[in-house]
């Protein structure tokens, strides 16, 4: 499918992402409008907004074009191969920024900066990965490492394991993190049962654990604020 060139430049001032950035900033851009700035052309009969918004939609948002393939971004009308590319390396980009965060010392003050610091990471997995941060006494993160993947099992999860990195660097506290690759991040069952033994392995070994929250795609679980597994 040929396409014709209907570039930002041409598009009407108001419409115009690119501009819309540089005097106002990029937070006050739409999802559409920044996507719309990578893509840069549209297709017959539609423009590259239209084409930017019906990708959205099509895929879920960043975190559906995050975890699509690349041969199915490819194959939509008007993306193809060089698009796709420039898209999947944009939101490695910006997956890698938030890996960064680590190296800052980033704070944990709520669910939603646990949540903030993994879900670009996590929401896209395709199989369970279940990870702890360890984080000191002002609650900033030392390090996140990978405890476990595969489906959450108290009978295979070694609950040593969480712990492990967290009696190197002596931390004060953890924060489990587990992700639904169903993208419903409701805990299960299961998930309760193994956070009650992080729990109170954790007791044993002086180091708190602060939560346990499931990620899913775009959303997120405090089982702590769900008083789930945890009694205080």
């Amino acid at each position: 499918m040929a396409e014709y060139s209907l570039l930002i430049k041409e598009l009407p001032t108001s419409e115009k992402p690119r501009e819309r950035l540089i005097a106002h900033g990029p937070s006050a851009l739409s999802d559409a409008e920044l996507l719309a700035i990578l893509l840069r052309t549209g297709v017959t009969g539609s423009s590259v907004l239209q084409l930017s918004q019906a990708l959205l939609k099509e895929f879920g948002g960043w975190n559906g074009l995050q975890s699509a393939s690349f041969e199915d971004l490819s194959r939509w009308k008007g993306v193809a191969e060089a698009k796709t590319a420039q898209l999947k390396a944009a939101l490695e980009i910006g997956r890698r920024l938030a890996i960064l965060s680590y190296g800052e010392r980033f704070q944990i003050k709520s669910p939603a900066d646990v949540a903030k610091l993994m879900q670009v990471e996590m929401g896209h997995l395709d199989q369970e990965h279940l990870r702890a941060i360890c984080v000191d006494t002002k609650n900033k993160v030392q390090k996140v490492h990978t405890v476990y993947v595969g489906s959450l099992n108290a009978s295979v999860v070694r609950i040593g394991e969480v712990f492990k990195e967290a009696i190197k660097l002596n931390s004060a506290s953890v924060i489990i993190v587990h992700n639904h690759p169903s993208g419903d991040p409701t805990p299960s069952p299961e998930d309760v049962q193994v956070t009650k033994q992080i729990v109170q392995a954790g007791a044993l070994l002086d180091i708190q654990v602060l939560d346990h929250l499931v990620i899913g795609h775009g959303q997120y679980v405090s089982m702590r604020e769900r008083c789930l597994a945890f009694l205080d």
